[in-house]
């Protein structure tokens, strides 16, 4: 039997990585003769880069200092592919880890850009991707923009600051003085979110960074005010991914948005394993609505669908209903008999999850026993 084990990270616990190998551990535990393929996955999110880096293993790491979220400096990098595609990690210098506390107005994406800037200029570099999910901002992409060269205007012809703070009294917008790469800027999201209205990304995802109603009304005239000076498409599917970056960056510096869980799949190998594959086994930490908006594991569940091949589901929570074609869901937090437990040592849970999968007598209905 061919089991393809193909999880997304589950976020603040374990990797993509050290989830897979948990799952297959548990399985081996119980079925050690059958051929299992880990596929570590990610949606353009937080490990993606990492997973990419498993994909090629040839690829450099080119470690960097920048600025975080709020300005305080943090250790990031970026990697650089033998194929001369370099790959950005929006997290690592915008994530929310790097706040002593929520800020919906001054996080800032600034070090993004300066990630982007040193790819940029490497001269190995042909091609930029920028994995754009995982943010604790919303400005906009205002901070990459600025760190490029560009600079935001108020009426009188003054800087505003590189945030979200100040978006509602932008004028003007001077591009970016930096040049995109010559074989073009690749934006993965991990959403379809457009910039602006209620599935936009102040009012969709500004809670989630801390904002109350009142700031997100505000956040929300800041990027409308944004998208009035550029011009660009507000409404374009993903466009409102990472608090806007995804619309900054393809309005003034040329990037094109592409599904992250798309893109990182067919580096991985999933295409190919799914041809071959009996079952798969994906998961992440919570399964919600936006599961199926962008996100990894709804981009595995329907890959598993059209190559008609078993799927089984694993969560750390469930906080949706199941989607169609999935009967059934190994919640992490039911094993362990509450969520703190889980989270608490997640790859112990993973481990027990494998161990049910493979004894799951549904299995023998499906014929796969």
């Amino acid at each position: 039997m061919r089991v393809v084990l193909a999880p997304d990270s589950f976020k603040g616990t374990v990797s993509a990585q050290d989830a897979a190998r948990a799952l297959a551990d548990g399985w081996r535990s119980v079925r050690p003769h059958d051929e299992l393929i880990e596929i570590p996955l990610a949606d353009g999110g937080e490990g993606t880069a990492a997973v990419l880096a498993t994909a090629s293993p040839a690829a450099v790491w080119h470690p960097q200092v920048v600025s975080g979220p709020d300005g305080r400096t943090v250790e990031a990098g970026w990697l650089l592919r033998p194929d001369g595609t370099a790959v950005v990690e929006l997290a690592m210098a915008a994530g929310p880890h790097l706040l002593r506390a929520p800020d919906p107005f001054g996080a800032s994406t600034f070090g993004v850009g300066e990630l982007l800037r040193g790819a940029t200029q490497h001269p190995g570099t042909d091609r930029v991707i920028v994995a754009l999910g995982g943010s604790a901002t919303t400005d906009g992409g205002a901070g990459a923009l600025a760190a490029l060269g560009a600079e935001l205007l108020d009426r009188r012809g003054r800087l505003l600051p590189a945030d979200g703070s100040s978006l509602a009294q932008l004028a003007a917008v001077l591009p970016p003085t930096i040049e995109p790469p010559p074989g073009g800027v690749t934006c993965l999201v991990d959403v379809n979110a457009p910039l602006l209205g209620p599935l936009g990304a102040a009012a969709q995802f500004g809670p989630q960074k801390g904002a109350t109603a009142d700031e997100v009304a505000r956040l929300e005239l800041g990027l409308a005010r944004l998208a009035t000076v550029v011009g660009a498409d507000p409404d374009r599917p993903g466009c409102g991914a990472a608090g806007g970056t995804a619309y900054g960056l393809s309005a003034l510096w040329s990037a094109e948005l592409e599904s992250g869980a798309h893109v990182v799949a067919k580096a991985a190998g999933l295409p190919a394993a799914l041809t071959r594959a009996d079952l798969v086994i994906t998961g992440e930490g919570r399964y919600d609505p936006q599961s199926r908006q962008g996100k990894l594991v709804g981009h595995v569940l329907a890959a598993a669908r059209a190559a008609t091949v078993a799927v089984r589901l694993v969560v750390g929570q469930l906080a949706a209903t199941l989607p169609p074609g999935v009967a059934d869901v190994t919640e992490l937090a039911t094993l362990a008999g509450g969520l703190e437990a889980a989270r608490a040592d997640a790859r112990h849970w993973l481990t027990q999850a494998g161990r049910r999968l493979a004894t799951d007598a549904a299995l023998v209905a499906l014929g796969l026993g």
